[in-house]
């Protein structure tokens, strides 16, 4: 009897089959429900939409990398800007503690007194000024300005004027030739 309990029977190998087919079907299904296997459009559409989001999300991704990079790089121009401004205003500081030039506030101030004085007054008392006084502030004088104040002042004195704007040394004339100049050609 142990022997015949030991021996497989036909219904014992078909009950074994049944069971094997069932495990493989069970096992398909699992692959399906997992994401092995085809689902069909449900599963197409979803993976389209997850490779969209993908793609937008590495879009995306690109853009805020470039404007970070825009942001440094302005910031580091800012930087140097900045840097550049305090080296200037250092420099400046440091020429002014020096004394080696005064703001040009007071030749702003004087170019605008002779501007509007009239011009046959401001002639006389412009050319007694010292000549780089006369330049500095006829440089900022309207040209109008400055050709009438000119006009009223002595010929060698609007020479001196001429060059030193012209940025020419100014050469003194002989005292010879001024009185020459100031008496006319007719009074020789």
């Amino acid at each position: 009897m142990i022997k015949a309990l030991t021996r497989p029977t036909r219904l014992m190998l078909g009950v074994a089959a049944a069971a094997a087919v069932a495990n493989a079907i069970a096992f398909a299904a699992s692959a399906d429900i997992v994401g092995g296997g085809d689902t069909g459009r449900l599963g197409a559409s979803l993976q389209d939409a997850t490779a969209r989001r993908d793609r937008t999300s590495a879009a995306e991704k690109r853009k805020l990398e470039m404007r970070e990079q825009a942001v440094r790089a302005g910031e580091a121009r800012l930087a140097g800007q900045m840097k550049q401004q305090q080296d200037q205003q250092a420099a400046a500081a440091a020429k002014g503690a020096q004394g080696a030039a005064g703001p040009s506030v007071p030749y702003d101030n004087l170019a605008r007194i002779y501007q509007t004085m009239k011009p046959n007054r401001a002639g006389p008392i412009f050319e007694k000024l010292d000549i780089e006084v006369q330049k500095e502030v006829a440089s900022r004088m309207r040209e109008r300005a400055t050709a009438q104040i000119m006009a009223n002042m002595s010929p060698n004195g609007a020479v001196a004027l001429s060059m030193a704007l012209a940025g020419r040394k100014v050469v003194p004339a002989p005292a010879g030739g001024a009185r020459a100049l100031a008496r006319g050609p007719a009074a020789k």
